[in-house]
């Protein structure tokens, strides 16, 4: 092991700091070489998959802008047929209520007309009860004061 190093002594001191003998071209090849290897075994795959990568994202993106555009139209129309579907609600309800007020006026007018007509029947039953309870009142009257006459007019007489 000393040899090594005794060996490794003599030559530094020939070419000083560095030495540009054949070693430079040969390191210059295996760098060339290393290079090549490399991009063929590592960069060329990496470079590979890094592009189908990027295209399979590139189309994911446009086909999640496709699915977005036909999402936010679906979401208009959808809106739009809500709109025109509370709409006609609406004008449904109001036709109902509508309905519904004509049919109440109707019925209130008719039981108003009845009340009217039982009215209108109980105060001539109430009439002609009155008319029988005077006549009857006035037969009564008339058989008192004929009762009153006779005991007047019979104490008198006698």
């Amino acid at each position: 092991m000393t040899q090594w190093i005794f060996l490794a002594a003599e030559t530094a001191t020939e070419g000083g700091l560095f030495d540009f003998d054949a070693t430079l071209p040969l390191m210059a090849v295996q760098f060339l070489l290393l290079a090549a290897v490399l991009n063929a075994v590592f960069y060329k795959p990496i470079g590979n998959a890094i592009d189908q990568r990027d295209s399979y994202v590139r189309t994911t993106q446009a086909e999640a802008r496709e699915r977005l555009a036909k999402a936010e139209r679906l979401a208009a129309q959808y809106e739009q047929e809500l709109a025109s579907a509370r709409k006609q609600a609406q004008a449904t309800i109001a036709a109902a209520q509508s309905e519904a007020d004509k049919l109440a006026a109707g019925q209130l007018a008719e039981a108003q007309r009845e009340a009217q007509a039982q009215r209108e029947q109980a105060q001539k039953e109430l009439e002609q009860q009155k008319q029988a309870a005077m006549s009857s009142l006035e037969q009564q009257v008339d058989s008192l004061s004929r009762e009153i006459l006779q005991k007047l007019l019979g104490n008198l007489a006698a």
